[in-house]
C-alpha cells in the first residue's frame, strides 16, 4: 500500500529553524524576517535563531556552515537581489540559487530560498509586503513541511 507523504500545515514544535538573513536591502529583508518568524511561531517552532550577513552572496557559506554544525533541522535562507543596470544581478541571483541548492543536496537538511529577485524596488516591496504572500512566510512554511516530510523517511 502506498502512503501520501504530505502536509498542508505542519507542526513545527520541537524542531530547530536557523533563519539566514542578508543585510543588503535591509528594507526588504527584514519584513520578509518579520514573516518567516511568524510562520514559525504560528506552528510551534520556539528554538529559531536569525543570522544575519553582509549580502545574498554570504549566504550559502553561513548556510553550509550552519547545516554542518548539526545543530539545526532546517535552514531558511532570506534575501533581495534587485535588477539593476548591469548583469551583477544575473551572476549573484543565479550562484546565490545553485550554492543553497548545493547546501541542501550536500547536508541532507531542508534549506529553503526565499531570496528574491525582483525587477526592482516596488516589486521587492510587494513579495515582502506581509499581508500579500511574503516570501520570507512562504520559506519558512516549506521549512516546517520539509523537516516533516523528511522525518516521515528517514527511520
Amino acid at each position: 500500500m502506498k502512503r501520501a507523504h504530505h502536509m498542508s500545515l505542519p507542526d513545527a514544535a520541537g524542531a530547530r529553524y536557523a533563519i539566514v538573513v542578508s543585510r543588503f536591502n535591509k528594507a526588504v529583508t527584514e519584513r520578509l524576517l518579520s514573516g518567516a518568524k511568524a510562520a514559525l511561531h504560528a506552528h510551534g517552532a520556539t528554538q529559531n535563531e536569525v543570522f544575519w550577513c553582509p549580502g545574498a552572496f554570504e549566504i550559502p557559506l553561513i548556510a553550509q556552515e550552519l547545516a554542518a554544525s548539526g545543530n539545526f533541522d532546517a535552514l531558511i535562507c532570506l534575501g533581495a537581489v534587485v535588477k539593476g543596470e548591469t548583469y551583477h544581478f544575473e551572476v549573484i541571483s543565479d550562484s546565490v540559487v545553485q550554492a543553497i541548492q548545493r547546501v541542501a543536496l550536500d547536508s541532507g537538511i531542508p534549506v529553503t530560498l526565499g531570496i528574491l529577485t525582483p525587477l526592482n524596488e516596488a516589486q521587492a516591496l510587494e513579495r515582502a509586503d506581509p499581508g500579500k504572500g511574503n516570501k520570507g512566510k512562504e520559506a519558512a512554511m516549506a521549512a516546517m513541511e520539509m523537516v516533516h516530510l523528511i522525518r516521515s523517511i528517514r527511520p
